[in-house]
């Protein structure tokens, strides 16, 4: 029977009631925990919280809710909206906003006045939308220098 509820998944025989399926998503937001309280606290906000029904499949709310009190960040996992479990958080009294670092290995220049933040978990950079450094900055000018790419470059080699 494990083959055919698998196979059931993707059929629907039920009529269509015209609702849009949610894809299951990650929702990653940092708050200010302190003491097991608070992380408990968190934590139950967004455990139970419900999702959408869809017609023969019951996808359903969260599935996974990790917090890591150290770097003040909850990971929810699951069929629910981004700013819904904002709200949930935020109804704890915790002053809550959207995970806004990414691994430092993914920006081209982490170490750049708009990504660099003190801040940040170790590893972490600001999610910046323009992490470059200024064309006439002299980190810039030093690396096209021996570049390949510029034709007046310094060819000791």
């Amino acid at each position: 029977m494990g083959v055919l509820d698998y196979i059931s998944e993707f059929f629907s025989v039920a009529p269509s009631t015209g609702k849009k399926r949610k894809p299951m998503q990650t929702v990653e937001i940092k708050v200010k925990m302190d003491c097991d309280g608070c992380e408990r606290r968190v934590r139950n906000s967004v455990v139970h919280m419900k999702g959408q029904e869809f017609n023969a499949v019951q996808r359903v709310g969260v599935k996974q809710v990790e917090v890591n009190r150290k770097q003040s960040k909850i990971t929810v996992t699951g069929y629910v909206e981004r700013n819904r479990v904002l709200k949930k958080v935020q109804s704890t009294g915790k002053r809550a906003d959207f995970w806004p670092y990414i691994p430092y290995n993914l920006v081209a220049y982490p170490y750049v006045a708009q990504a660099y933040d003190k801040k940040a978990p170790s590893g972490y950079v600001k999610n910046s939308a323009q992490a470059l450094p200024a064309p006439n900055s002299l980190d810039e000018k030093l690396t096209s220098l021996f570049s390949d790419e510029n034709p007046n470059a310094c060819s000791i080699m």
